[in-house]
């Protein structure tokens, strides 16, 4: 009983600094068999629905995009997801934390950002990952 407890807090703990809420549609990018499942399922239990794939037509409330170094260019990759984001939605950049194979350092976060016309808004520490919030800057992506 404790541990389902402890469970469950970390879960609650994992999607409060996400600020992922019920109902709130996410889809899940880039997730790997080195990505933490324990992260997912506490978003899917937060929102109460399953992550959508990659693939998804739904517009959707925020992202989960698991990131490593070599995972090739992180702006092209950030201007895909912005496709099917709400006006007000968010991409959560999930990277391993430092001292981890697939380290990214948070300027290259912060500048790729920049260039695909987001802002970073917060950062969050999950585990062995961490977390960079991004945001779309006012007119700054043309919208379809």
């Amino acid at each position: 009983m404790v541990a389902a407890a402890n469970q469950q807090d970390g879960s609650d703990q994992i999607a409060g600094q996400l600020e992922l809420t019920k109902d709130m549609l996410v889809q899940e990018v880039g997730w790997d068999s080195d990505c933490d499942e324990a992260i997912s399922e506490a978003v899917e239990d937060a929102v109460g629905s399953e992550l959508l794939e990659e693939d998804t037509d739904e517009i959707v409330d925020a992202v989960l995009l698991w990131w490593r170094a070599g995972d090739g260019d992180l702006v092209d990759r950030l201007m895909d997801v912005v496709t099917p984001l709400a006006e007000e939605g968010s991409v959560w950049v999930l990277t391993p934390k430092t001292g981890n194979d697939g380290h990214v350092e948070p300027s290259v976060i912060a500048e790729s950002a920049q260039t695909a016309g987001m802002l970073q808004t917060r950062t969050a520490a999950l585990g062995d990952w961490a977390g960079s919030r991004l945001a779309l800057r006012k007119n700054s992506i043309p919208r379809k």
